[in-house]
Parts: C-alpha cells; structure tokens; sequence
C-alpha cells in the first residue's frame, strides 16, 4: 500500500531545503565579495551594490541555481531534494515512475500558482485523498514515502 507524504512532513523538508539555500545564496554572494548587510540593507547606498554587473550575476545564479536545483534533484534517481531525502519521501508521477526533468519543472513553476492566494494550493496537501498540492495535480504527480524505484509496482523502471 503507497503511504503519501502529508502536509507537516514535506512542511519540513521544504524548511531543510531552504536551509541548503540559503547557505548557497550566502556562499555565492561570497565569491561575489557582495556582504549580507548589503543584500539586507533598506539603505540606498549600501544596497547599491545590486545594480552592478556582479550583484546582477549574483543574483541570477541563485535564481537559477534555486530553479535546476528542486528540477534535477525530483527528476534525478533520487526523487527528490535533499530535504525530501532526509525525510524519506520520493516525487513520482500518479502510476509512481519516476517523473521527467519537465515535469519537475512544471512542478517548480506549478509551487508559484500554489502560493499565490494565500499558499491555498500547499494547504490543499493537508485535505486531498492522495496528499496531493495543486502543483502536483496540475502536473499529475504525488509524493510519497519510501525509498526511490518502490512507487511503482515494476522496480526495473529506475534502472
């Protein structure tokens, strides 16, 4: 029987996962030699480091780097992010294969509908019959607990 993965559980999977964000977001401001004070500041002078060529650069490669990273890992062997590994949950599609890099994707863009009134679209997860957000009936896919390849009934299909 497939045990989906509940509100509270991805809740804090997502919370791990933004953790190992923003370590990244802080390392790479680093190599930039952009502070934290400066990407903090309301202060017009000290937040003008933004506008330059490598707060600009900065600042695309978290945006990317965010986007690739949820996209690669949920489509990867793996199945999930590192804050979904450590929790033991797996992304599949509804038959439980393993899901396509676009469909994570549509996944990701999907999780920015599923915020926008209210993050009504996650609370969903807490009352749908599978635990399903409206990201992932949008993009037909579930979360699940357990280890990858043991969604579906044919195991061979993460060889």
């Amino acid at each position: 029987m497939l045990e989906y993965g509940g509100f509270w559980i991805r809740v804090a999977a997502y919370l791990i996962d933004s953790v190992i964000m923003m370590i990244a977001q802080f390392a790479i401001f680093a190599v930039f030699g952009i502070s934290m004070s400066a990407a903090t500041s309301l202060d017009p002078a000290e937040s003008e480091v933004f506008a330059t060529a490598g707060g600009l650069t900065a600042y695309a490669i978290i945006f990317i780097g965010g986007i690739l990273y949820f996209a690669i890992m949920e489509s990867s062997s793996k199945q999930g992010t590192l804050g979904k590994m450590a929790l033991g949950l797996i992304v599949t599609d509804v038959n439980g294969n393993r899901i396509s890099f676009l469909r994570a994707l549509g996944r990701y863009f999907g999780k920015i509908l599923s915020s926008l009134i209210m993050a009504i679209g996650f609370i969903m997860v807490a009352f749908t019959e599978n635990k399903q957000g409206l990201h992932d009936m949008i993009c037909s896919t579930v979360v699940l607990k357990g280890k990858p390849g043991e969604g579906s009934v044919d195991a061979d299909v993460f060889a």
